[in-house]
This record gives C-alpha cells, sequence and structure tokens, in this order.
C-alpha cells in the first residue's frame, strides 16, 4: 500500500433531468426537484478506489464530499456519504445566492482551505445544470495547485498523478505532482449504489456546516455582488412549432429533395 489521501470531492444538488427545468423569479433555476448530479459519482467512485488501494478509511484514509448550496443540499451530501464519502461539508449562506462560476470556485477554495492538507480534489467533468466546465480549472488556481482536466483515467503513485485525455484524434497523458485537482469524464468508471450496509452507516457519518465567516469571506465577494457574470434576461423554451408533413402524391422524393435543398441541407 501506498501512502494514505485526504481527498475532496465536489458534489452538486441540481435539477433532476427527468422533469421540465424552471426558472424562478430571481432568474435561477428552481431546485425543488434535485439530486446528486451524476457526473459528480464518477468523481466519488474515483475517490473511493483511490482510499481503498491504500486500504480505505480503516488505514486513514478520507474522502471528503464537499458541497455549497443551500439547505437542500444537503441531501447531496447524504447521497454522497451512502455511496461511501466518509464526511461531508456544507458551505450555506442566504448571501450566496446568485453566485456563479468564479464566486462558487472562491468559496470551494476556502472550504477546501479550511479542511487542511488536502491531497487530491476531484469533480466531475461539469455539472448538469450550468455546464461551465470551468470551476475545477479556476479552483486550482485559486489554491495555487496543478490542473488535470477530463480525466477518462486516474492513476496515483506515490507524490504524482498520471490521467489520460481522450481527444478527438490524439489520446494525452497527464502528469503532476500532488496536491492537485483532477476532473474526470463519464469514462473514468461505473460508479457504484449505495447499498443497505452504505445507509445505515452514512446516519453515523459527520457533515460540517460552514457560513461565510467561518471561511473568512464577506457577503459583498460572493452572490450577485461578488459574481463577474450575471443573468440579464431568462425565458420559457418555446414550444414546438409542428414539422412540415409531404404527403406522398408520387412525387413525394421531388418534395423531400425540394425541402431539404431550400434548407441548404444538401
Amino acid at each position: 500500500m501506498g501512502d494514505t489521501l485526504k481527498i475532496v470531492v465536489l458534489v452538486k444538488h441540481v435539477p433532476d433531468a427527468q422533469f421540465d427545468r424552471h426558472i424562478g423569479p430571481d432568474r435561477t433555476l428552481e431546485r425543488s426537484e434535485s439530486i446528486l448530479s451524476e457526473l459528480d459519482e464518477y468523481a466519488l467512485e474515483s475517490a473511493l478506489q483511490l482510499s481503498e488501494a491504500r486500504g480505505g478509511e480503516k488505514a486513514g484514509n478520507q474522502v471528503i464530499a464537499l458541497t455549497m448550496g443551500a439547505p437542500d443540499a444537503a441531501n447531496a451530501l447524504k447521497k454522497a456519504l451512502q455511496i461511501g464519502a466518509s464526511s461531508g461539508i456544507h458551505v450555506s449562506d442566504d448571501a450566496l445566492a446568485g453566485s456563479d462560476a468564479s464566486v462558487t470556485s472562491l468559496v470551494l477554495a476556502a472550504a477546501v482551505r479550511s479542511v487542511g492538507d488536502v491531497d487530491l480534489v476531484l469533480a466531475g467533468m461539469s455539472s448538469t445544470d450550468g455546464e461551465t466546465s470551468i470551476v475545477p480549472a479556476q479552483l486550482s488556481e485559486r489554491l495555487g495547485v496543478p490542473q488535470l482536466t477530463f480525466a477518462s483515467s486516474l492513476e496515483v503513485t506515490g507524490r504524482t498523478a498520471v490521467i489520460r485525455r481522450d481527444g478527438d484524434a490524439t489520446l494525452d497523458t497527464v502528469e503532476a505532482d500532488l496536491p492537485a485537482v483532477v476532473s474526470v469524464t463519464d469514462q473514468i468508471n461505473e460508479p457504484r449504489y449505495p447499498n443497505f450496509k452504505g445507509i445505515l452507516a452514512a446516519k453515523k457519518k459527520k457533515i460540517v456546516a460552514l457560513g461565510l465567516s467561518d471561511l473568512g469571506l464577506e457577503a459583498g465577494q460572493v452572490g450577485a455582488a461578488g459574481s463577474l457574470t450575471r443573468v440579464e434576461q431568462a425565458d420559457p423554451r418555446p414550444a414546438r412549432s409542428a414539422g412540415t408533413i409531404i404527403t406522398d402524391e408520387g412525387d413525394a422524393g421531388v418534395k423531400l429533395v425540394d425541402f431539404l435543398a431550400a434548407q441548404k441541407l444538401i
């Protein structure tokens, strides 16, 4: 077994993709029907595999799930604990409402620092709501550590992390010394499901609640006031219009070609 690892996994409470998404009066997504982002489960699975390869929690390894959000976001942490994370951190403060990706990375960096000496910060390739994919890179800059992004495989040997990144025409192998921030794709593994033992064990695991004052941040640095971007307008998606119907009267093929040509598709 190698050295023990302290790993922070970023998890997010996002609207369930099975339901239609709705924009609230504050021009943000309504999150009444939300779940742990499925892309974050790949990051959590990667962390658990790294921990288990080194003897797991009994050997001193830690997998800490970290989320930022409203009180309901604690449900994402509970799911992560049921899957196998050893503890959770929930950053929640009314002033955080309306925070963009830049503010999110600022707050998460402060939360990671509060943990102490962290070896790895793991994240999914994107959130399934904002889909910016930029928070891991911003976080690595704020923490002053290397970033290894869009990993389809991850290995840690000694104090070195090695990833494979699958491009359209190339496969890249990238490595960095720990500590590092790593984002993983949905090709890296097959996430496990919570089992009965894990669900029971999660009830005894600790979730630490942190506010802005705990992180040394002020209200003016977060939320809409501290954000570099803002949503000017949000409108419901327009209803789909009926398509063009071609009735076959012996010349349907000609009509179809004419239609495709008019749309500049051929």
